[in-house]
């Protein structure tokens, strides 16, 4: 029995031997037929058996879709064109916040392998395939994720994972050998996706935090990389809960590998997310109206400027950099100055029609702009109609959807962001939104004709209409060209006298325009006084003694302006259209010592490499003797001084030189304020979209209350910003030489008064 057992005992552990010894020759097996399968794949993928791997030229210039950039001249990013809102940075320009916390997280072995890590493979050979455990991590380097970023789409089968892993290896491998540590991190960065328009790690740093990659904290770094697992997921503008654990993972991740104490850590885990979110789009931003000027632009330039290989840029994809000539502090200020004024002119406005419960178009039957059907032609120009009428819908049914109430989003000045949720008809919120005042601004240095800054509207995101380039009828702003044309071309002195009288154009019948007021009516009116106070009769007599309306037409061409202005004696009361960069442009003339600079907003571009592709410089043209030019500074500055721009001394205290000329068209329709100061000529507009939207009196419909204020609002902000360099105390450029104009009107009167002495009238 004793022998028995003791063979059957035998028996069983020969056997067990046996099992040991054929399980450990299948694990062999098994790993021999693993290293010759990777062996063979490896080898299939590299002769392209599942596919071409990318070339030498492919890993050495890996292709992106990379945002145009837009700069101001103070060299803040101001916007991009984009299809993926995506732009690159330079490993110097990485917070080691943000490094520090990609490696913690992602691969924490990334400074010792060379693009696949053998210890991370085993732990998931280990945990994740023989022991079930999914939790355990991936095996995939960051090398290795950014070849999957780089050259491949996603796998939807296990059939195509281990091919394409392969080919990863491989490239990783490659990416390796040709790039250092620290480029390949910034690539990494530079391709992962954070979703909402955020592409790469430069553009994620803005929309998320309103900040710089190298300026990201901890916090901050932490969220951006605890996306990278899965930028949906981790969201934090959808999913902030679980964006802001994820964080924290991170936080934790990094006391464990030593990037942080554990105390700084717990600490920090106890901040919200505190995100800066800003949407991005076309939209938004500073001078919207101006990118999409140069949008426009861009799409005509790249045309006519191709690649040395005859190849056209694309302006979405090509990562292109333009550097403007806008100032975004200037910008800024800007928009703020309009902003403020915007908002309180317009709840005047409403209230201005709300007390005859009236609108613009129906409120006097006796007028040229009583136009009862406007809002019907209205509705009819909306896309809402024109789409309804695509689908053959009826006429009648389409005017009747205008009347039924929707929720939508409207632009309102109340409230925070200046959108409100609301319930209106279409026909209400069409009405609404014509009913509104708009802007159109523009700085300009007078010595180059740099765009400093630039206002075309409200708002982009409801309307696209550029009021700067936009041509509107301009008023007494036109006056002074009348008065240039009659001291160069007569000599005339700013103290020379003329009756305040009507003066009929016998050439035009007998034309002659009427006064808005009574200032000084049927009295002697020196030129200065009667440009201050913008009086029609002494203009239409500088007119009448210059001979041709032409004379003042060949003048305005020479300081750029471009606008059809027909022949007729009525053009000095400012009848004609022209745009606000128009007018700017031409005041340059008298702050430039005579010199028109001809205003332009885009400084160089340069390609995605940092080659300057394109350089736009000055355009300048002696238009005005010294003399001249500042014998007009001396009548804009009585403007400002003692006339229609006065308030901006009473008001806003002002008390350095200023010079500017108000402008107001008939009925009110358009308000304007052409301020210059030794360092900045300025042209502002306000008016609405439709000539219709006007107010009622002048007080109020005024250039000195419509558009005035802006330029005041913007000079403050300007004025207190040191860092501009822009003082108060500045004195507008005197000529070389003596003056050959008299200005001292006590001298010029002693010298001419017999002149007077028998003068009836």
């Amino acid at each position: 029995m004793t022998r028995k057992k003791t063979n059957k005992k035998a028996e069983r552990k020969a056997a067990r031997r046996r099992v040991t010894t054929k399980a450990i020759r299948l694990v062999w097996a098994l790993f021999f037929a693993g290293i010759l399968f990777i062996t063979l794949s490896m080898y299939a993928v590299s002769r392209g058996v599942f596919g071409p791997l990318p070339g030498f030229e492919e890993l050495e210039n890996p292709e992106n879709s990379l945002a145009t950039e837009i700069y101001s001249a103070d060299g803040e990013l101001i916007g991009t064109f984009f299809r993926e809102n995506r732009s690159n940075v330079l490993y110097r320009d990485l917070s080691p916040n943000l490094v520090n916390a990609l490696i913690a997280t992602e691969d924490r072995r990334f400074e010792n392998h060379s693009g696949i890590d053998l210890k991370g493979l085993i732990r998931v050979l280990v945990k994740t395939v023989f022991l079930g455990n999914p939790g355990s991590g991936g095996g995939s380097t960051l090398t290795q994720q950014l070849a999957k970023n780089l050259f491949h789409s996603p796998s939807h089968s296990l059939l195509e994972r281990i091919p394409q892993k392969a080919k990863e290896w491989i490239i990783a491998a490659e990416l390796e050998r040709r790039y250092t540590k620290e480029e390949i991190i910034t690539m990494y960065l530079n391709t992962v996706e954070f979703v909402n328009n955020a592409h790469g790690i430069k553009s994620a740093a803005r929309v998320y935090f309103g900040s710089t990659t190298d300026s990201l904290d901890i916090l901050q770094s932490a969220t951006l990389v605890g996306m990278v697992k899965n930028p949906s997921l981790y969201n934090p503008v959808r999913f902030p809960e679980k964006a802001l654990e994820r964080r924290n993972v991170v936080l934790a991740q990094m006391v464990k590998y030593g990037y942080l104490e554990q105390d700084q850590a717990d600490s920090l885990m106890q901040e919200p997310l505190n995100l800066h979110y800003s949407r991005v789009d076309h939209h938004r931003g500073l001078a919207p109206y101006l990118r999409e000027r140069l949008r426009l632009f861009m799409h005509h330039w790249v045309k006519s400027h191709p690649r040395s290989d005859s190849s056209y840029y694309d302006i979405y994809r090509d990562g292109l950099k333009i550097y403007t000539t806008i100032d975004s502090r200037m910008q800024r200020y800007a928009e703020e100055a309009m902003r403020s004024h915007l908002k309180e002119l317009q709840a005047a406005f409403f209230k201005h029609w709300d007390e005859v419960k009236a609108d613009p178009w129906t409120w006097d039957p006796e007028s040229t702009k009583y136009k009862p059907d406007y809002m019907e032609h209205e509705i009819r120009k909306t896309a809402r109609w024109s789409s309804m009428k695509k689908q053959g819908i009826a006429e009648d049914s389409i005017r009747s959807s205008f009347d039924v109430p929707h929720e939508m989003m409207v632009f309102s000045w109340k409230h925070e962001g200046y959108m409100a949720d609301t319930t209106m008809t279409p026909y209400d919120s069409v009405k609404y939104y014509r009913m509104h005042l708009q802007p159109g601004f523009m700085a300009v240095d007078p010595k180059s004709g740099e765009i400093k800054a630039y206002v075309g509207g409200v708002d982009h995101r409801f309307w696209q209409l550029d009021h700067v380039t936009t041509r509107r009828q301009v008023g007494s702003t036109f006056k002074p060209f009348v008065y240039t044309a009659a001291i160069k071309d007569l000599h005339y002195s700013p103290c020379q006298k003329f009756a305040n009288v009507d003066y009929p154009n016998p050439d035009f019948d007998n034309w002659a325009p009427r006064n808005s007021g009574k200032y000084k009516d049927g009295e002697m009116i020196a030129l200065w006084d009667a440009l201050a106070h913008s009086v029609n009769k002494i203009t239409a007599k500088l007119m009448l003694d210059l001979g041709s309306p032409g004379n003042v037409i060949d003048l305005v061409r020479q300081m750029g302006i471009t606008a059809p202005i027909p022949e007729v004696p009525s053009i000095a009361l400012g009848t004609t259209d022209i745009s606000v960069e128009e007018m700017t442009g031409a005041y340059t003339t008298y702050d430039n010592r005579g010199i028109y600079a001809a205003p332009y907003y885009i400084d160089h571009i340069e390609d995605k490499y940092g080659n300057v592709i394109a350089r736009f410089s000055p355009t300048t043209r002696e238009v005005l003797s010294e003399d001249v030019a500042y014998t007009m500074l001396y009548f804009l500055q009585k403007v400002v001084d003692e006339g229609t721009g006065r308030r901006l001394r009473y008001r806003y205290k002002f008390e350095g030189e200023i010079a500017g000329k108000t402008g107001t068209t008939q009925d009110n329709t358009d308000g304007w304020f052409m301020g210059v100061i030794p360092d900045l000529v300025t042209g502002t507009w306000v008016g609405g979209d439709d000539p219709l939207m006007r107010f009622r009196t002048i007080n109020l419909g005024q250039g000195a209350n419509m558009a005035l204020p802006i330029f005041a609002e913007f000079l403050k902000r300007v004025y207190a910003d040191k860092t501009l360099g822009i003082s108060p105390e500045a004195e507008f450029p005197k000529p070389a030489e003596p003056l050959s104009i008299e200005l001292d009107c006590e001298k010029y009167e002693s010298g001419h008064r017999s002149e007077y002495d028998d003068l009836e009238f």
